[in-house]
């Protein structure tokens, strides 16, 4: 009987060590899941719990528009990525400018909601349970978009001025990890807060 070697397929990609930043922004992205699903447990859980109001379906508008401009910021980011990568620093920095002015706009957005809640409805952290879990939970997000905004202005700035070059590729592809994070986030918040809650 006839036997045949085995062949080892000599195409098979090598496998390459991932860079560090990937691997500490991965390592970030875990544990802010973390904190983020402990937030929105907490809002879950003391949904409809008040004993007075004003309750999300009385305060709470559906920011659609808003929420459209920072879910569609990962398209635009996705651009500056590949643009970078081909070495096209000009159509890189207007994807970016796009990206953090649509990140710009969401928050001016979550700015609106808060002051309409405080002055029209009355609704601070300390007003009731859904005071507080909601102020918690969408500022905390807010937080991350604002932390994300001051990150991509910085590597615009450092763009205007000549010191970013298609090798800082995969640094740009480490920060735009981030932004895809808060985007998914706003994804589980905005069911959350502004479709289960309601």
């Amino acid at each position: 009987m006839a036997t045949v070697p085995l062949q080892h397929d000599q195409h098979d990609a090598e496998w390459t060590l991932p860079s560090r930043g990937t691997v500490a922004m991965a390592a970030l992205i875990t544990a802010e899941s973390s904190i983020f699903t402990i937030f929105v447990v907490a809002y879950l859980y003391y949904l409809g719990r008040d004993v007075h109001g004003p309750t999300p379906k009385d305060a709470l508008e559906v920011p659609w528009f808003y929420s459209i401009c920072l879910i569609s910021s990962s398209f635009f980011i996705v651009l500056a990525e590949r643009a970078i990568e081909h070495g096209k620093i000009a159509a890189f920095r207007l994807w970016w400018a796009i990206t953090i002015l649509l990140g710009i706009i969401f928050l001016y957005g979550t700015g609106v909601e808060w002051h309409s809640l405080i002055v029209d409805h009355h609704l601070t952290i300390a007003t009731n349970l859904f005071g507080t879990t909601y102020y918690s939970l969408v500022g905390l997000h807010a937080s991350h978009v604002v932390v994300g905004l001051v990150m991509m202005l910085f590597v615009l700035v450092f763009s205007l001025m000549g010191a970013v070059h298609p090798h800082h590729a995969y640094r740009v592809k480490t920060l735009a990890l981030y932004w895809h994070f808060v985007d998914a986030v706003w994804i589980v918040v905005f069911t959350v807060v502004y479709v289960v809650g309601r």
